[in-house]
C-alpha cells in the first residue's frame, strides 16, 4: 500500500504522481527507518552490509546478509526488521510477517514495526488483520509516529472504497502532525472519489499553505485544478512543482502534464 505500490488500487483520478503507498512507506529503509547500534561487530557489519545492497537494489544478496546477522543475533529487532523489510520487497510476505512478530516479540516497544507488519498482512491477503496493527499502532502512546499509522488506515480504506472511513483517517493524519503532505493527498482522493473536487481542491490548498514547497502537493493541486477546468491556477502549480522538484519524480510528472497543457 505507496511509488507505485503494488497494493494500491487505480482510481480514475490520483490527484498527485504516484508515489511510494503505505507499503513503501512503513518499509522503506532509505529514511533511516532502521536505527544501528553504538557497537560494530561482525553481526552489525553484517546488518550494515544488507542495508547497503538493499538501498541499491540488490535484494536477495541483502536477504543473504541480514540472515547471516539474525543467525548471530537472533533477537536482535532491527536485524529482524531488516529481514522482513527484504522479504517484504521480494512478495514474500509471509516470511516478512515472522520476521516482524518476531521483532515484536523481542522488543514489545518497537512500535514502528506494527506498521511494517501490518503492511506485509495486508499485502498478504490479510487485510482485516493488517488493519487490526495499524490501529493498535496508532493507539500506541509510545508510537512515535501515529500520524504514519492512521495514514496507513487511511490508505487501507480508499483502497478497499469506504472512502468515508478513508476521509476520518487522512483527517486524523493531518490533525497529527500538520507537516506531513500524505494527509492533504489522502484527503483529497477521498473527497474526489465522493465526488466532492471543490472539497479535493480545498483541502490541497490548505496543504500548500502549511508545505509551500513541497512538490507532490503541487502537482496535486495543478492537476485537480485542471480536472476542474482552472488552467491558469493548474499551470502556475505544475510550473511550481517543475521548479521546485527538476529532475525529481513530481518534478517530471509536472514537466510531462504541461506538455499537454492548451495552447
Amino acid at each position: 500500500m505507496n511509488l507505485r505500490s503494488e497494493s494500491r488500487s487505480k482510481r480514475p483520478w490520483s490527484g498527485r504522481t504516484p508515489r511510494l503507498g503505505v507499503a513503501l512507506l512503513a518499509l522503506g529503509l532509505a529514511s533511516g527507518a532502521l536505527p544501528a547500534r553504538a557497537q560494530t561487530n561482525d553481526a552489525e557489519s553484517r546488518f550494515n552490509i544488507g542495508l547497503m545492497h538493499m538501498r541499491e537494489g540488490r535484494i536477495d544478496v541483502a536477504i543473504e546478509e541480514f540472515k547471516k546477522a539474525v543467525k548471530q543475533e537472533p533477537t536482535n529487532p532491527f536485524f529482524l526488521k531488516g529481514l522482513g523489510q527484504a522479504y517484504a520487497q521480494k512478495r514474500k510476505y509471509k516470511e516478512a510477517a515472522e520476521c516482524f512478530r518476531k521483532a515484536l516479540q523481542a522488543n514489545p516497544y518497537y512500535v514502528d514495526v506494527r506498521n511494517d507488519l501490518g503492511m506485509a498482512l495486508m499485502l498478504g491477503g490479510e487485510r482485516d488483520e493488517g488493519k487490526k496493527e495499524f490501529l493498535t499502532a496508532y493507539g500506541d502512546p509510545t508510537n512515535p509516529t501515529p500520524e504514519i499509522s492512521a495514514r496507513n488506515l487511511g490508505q487501507a480504506w480508499l483502497e478497499e472504497k469506504n472512502y468515508a472511513e478513508a476521509l476520518n483517517w487522512f483527517r486524523t493524519t493531518v490533525n497529527r502532525n500538520k507537516a506531513y503532505p500524505d494527509g492533504y493527498l489522502g484527503m483529497a482522493d477521498a473527497y474526489y472519489n465522493l465526488g466532492k473536487v471543490d472539497e479535493a481542491i480545498a483541502q490541497l490548498e490548505a496543504g500548500l499553505k502549511e508545505l509551500p514547497n513541497d512538490a507532490s502537493l503541487q502537482v496535486a493541486l495543478g492537476e485537480a485544478c485542471y480536472k476542474a477546468g482552472r488552467f491558469s491556477d493548474a499551470r502556475s502549480h505544475l510550473e511550481a512543482a517543475a521548479q521546485q522538484d527538476g529532475a525529481g519524480p513530481y518534478g517530471r510528472r509536472a514537466q510531462q502534464l504541461l506538455q499537454g497543457f492548451p495552447k
